[in-house]
């Protein structure tokens, strides 16, 4: 499934590329304002920090919420404490665009994350294009010259890589790169099965100086306080966030990682 979803995202880059080049792209992404610090935005704190993500459908849940107006979901995780904002882009199965991210840039003060399945560097670039502060990088999606190439190029943007883990071999990938920002999923994206005390067996394993995300199986405040209690100095939370009220979840949200 992460092959296909990862061959369909760059498909549809391609298409888009057809009617704007790379050279376009490389443009309007130079000509952007300095990327926002997302790991001053994410580092270790009293409290969990939050990446809330607007995210209006996915593979394994189908369609979750319609959010006609992006911008204003992230406004409401903003106002609610949220440290960091994550836009899914891909248009198949999350019904994302890079069209979202941009408003909900231009919408919030916080650190914009391009989450989507980032195989090119012409991803990469329209990503700066379209404002993100941060790029999802999975390390299972790409071989390691790959990799090395696509976060090099997101530093050069002045842009910040979240570099995502599954395994303790991608966290040592993960790790060679030198990330600063190193995520563990507990959902497999090949079979989209979820094990929420991945990120606690993994913890370890990641470097001393990066910053810790916990992704994914984050539908309570004992989520929030289980991956809390495991070392996790971030959070990143969808479903929770869109078929709920965000502001109230995510101020108990917070207050479970205390």
């Amino acid at each position: 499934m992460l092959a296909d979803l990862t061959a369909g995202a760059v498909e549809d880059a391609e298409n888009r590329r057809l009617t704007r080049p790379l050279a376009e792209v490389e443009s309007a992404a130079l000509a952007q304002p300095p990327a926002r610090d997302a790991l001053a935005a994410l580092a270790p704190a009293a409290r969990v920090r939050i990446i809330a993500e607007v995210k209006r459908a996915s593979p394994s849940r189908g369609d979750l919420a319609a959010i006609p107006d992006p911008a204003h979901q992230a406004g409401l995780y903003e106002q609610g404490g949220a440290s960091a904002i994550s836009v899914l882009t891909e248009q198949r199965r999350f019904k994302g665009s890079l069209a979202d991210l941009t408003a909900v840039r231009q919408a919030v003060s916080v650190p914009v994350l391009r989450k989507d399945f980032i195989a090119t560097p012409y991803q990469v670039l329209e990503a700066r294009a379209a404002g993100a502060d941060l790029v999802l990088l999975i390390v299972a999606a790409l071989d390691q010259p790959v990799l090395a190439e696509l976060y090099g190029l997101v530093r050069e943007l002045g842009m910040t890589p979240l570099v995502e883990a599954h395994s303790a071999d991608e966290v040592a990938r993960a790790a060679d790169l030198g990330a600063a920002l190193i995520g563990v999923n507990a959902r497999d994206l090949s079979t989209f099965e979820l094990d929420r005390d991945l990120f606690g067996r993994l913890v370890e394993k990641i470097p001393a100086g990066a910053i810790k995300v916990a992704e994914s199986a984050v539908l309570t405040p004992a989520d929030v306080s289980h991956y809390r209690a495991a070392g996790a100095d971030a959070v990143l939370i969808g479903e929770a966030l869109v078929t709920g009220d965000p502001v109230a979840t995510l101020n108990v949200f917070l207050e479970a990682g205390s």
